[in-house]
C-alpha cells in the first residue's frame, strides 16, 4: 500500500545545560560576538558606516521660452539684439534685430520626461557686420522630487512642521550648465544670417544625503544575527557541545 504525506508541522527542541559547562560559555561567547562587533565595526568604518548615501533621479526639465541674446557686432562696443520680453525690444530701438527661432525637446528614451534641447536660432545681418561674440541667455524650469519629509523615518522630529519648513528653506539645489564645446565656423557668406545651433541635455541628477545611521546599524546587525544563528544551530544540533535535547510537544492523552 502507499502512502503519502496528509499533514506535516515543525518540531521545536530545547537544548538544555547547566551553569557551569561548556556550551553556556559557548552561549556567551556567541551573544557578545553578536552585538558588540556590529556596533564596534559600524562606528570605526568608514566601510560600513556610510556617512552619505545617492541615488539618481532624472529631473523634469521645461524650456519656458524666455531668450535673450545679445551679438557683438564690432570691437568698438556695437550690437545688435533681441528679447522675448517686450519692453526689452522696445529699449533696443535700432539695435533690435529679430532672428528665425526653432525649438525642439526630446524624449530619447521614452519616459515621460524630456532628454535634450535642440535650439537653433538665425541673426540676420547687414553685409558689412561680423559676429565676435554671442551671449544668449535661456530659461528653463528644473524640478526634482526631493521630498523634505523622510518617510521611513521612525522619529517625531521628521514629521514636525517647523522642521519640515526649515529644511525646505535651508537646501541649495541648483543646476549649472557643465562641459560646453562650442565650435566657431568662420567664413559666412555676405548675405547669410548668423546660425546658432545648440543642444542642451538633460542628464540624471546625482542627489546626495545624509544616511540613515540607525538603519546601517541594524544592517549589520542582521547580516551578524544570521551567521551566529547558524553557527549555534549546527553546535547544538550535532551535539559539539553536550547538552540535553529535549522535544517540546502536546503531550498525548490516553
Amino acid at each position: 500500500m502507499a502512502f503519502y504525506e496528509v499533514y506535516s508541522h515543525p518540531a521545536l527542541i530545547r537544548y538544555k545545560t547547566s551553569v557551569c559547562t561548556k556550551a553556556t560559555l559557548f552561549l556567551v561567547v556567541v551573544v557578545c560576538l553578536t552585538y558588540i562587533p556590529p556596533l564596534l565595526v559600524a562606528y570605526r568604518s568608514q566601510g560600513f558606516w556610510i556617512k552619505r548615501s545617492a541615488y539618481e533621479e532624472q529631473p523634469v526639465v521645461r524650456f519656458q521660452y524666455q531668450t535673450l541674446l545679445v551679438a557683438a557686432t564690432s570691437t568698438d562696443g556695437d550690437y545688435v539684439a533681441w528679447s522675448t520680453f517686450p519692453h526689452l525690444n522696445n529699449m533696443l530701438g535700432s539695435r533690435l534685430r529679430i532672428p528665425s527661432v526653432s525649438v525642439r525637446e526630446e524624449d530619447k528614451n521614452q519616459d515621460g520626461k524630456l532628454d535634450l534641447l535642440n535650439f537653433q536660432l538665425e541673426l540676420p545681418l547687414k553685409p558689412d557686420e561680423q559676429v565676435y561674440s554671442i551671449q544668449l541667455l535661456l530659461t528653463f524650469s528644473y524640478q526634482l522630487f526631493v521630498s523634505v519629509i523622510d518617510g521611513s523615518s521612525p522619529f517625531a522630529a521628521s514629521y514636525d512642521l517647523e522642521n519640515i519648513i526649515q529644511m525646505y528653506q535651508d537646501r541649495n539645489l541648483s543646476t549649472v550648465l557643465s562641459c560646453p564645446m562650442p565650435v566657431w565656423t568662420v567664413g559666412r557668406a555676405a548675405a547669410s544670417p548668423f546660425q546658432l545651433k545648440a543642444q542642451i541635455r538633460y542628464p540624471l541628477e546625482l542627489i546626495t544625503y545624509p544616511s540613515d545611521q540607525t538603519f546601517t546599524c541594524q544592517l549589520v546587525l542582521l547580516i551578524f544575527l544570521w551567521v551566529f544563528e547558524r553557527i549555534q544551530r549546527f553546535v547544538f544540533q550535532n551535539q559539539v557541545l553536550t547538552t540535553v535535547p529535549i522535544p517540546l510537544g502536546k503531550p498525548h492523552l490516553s
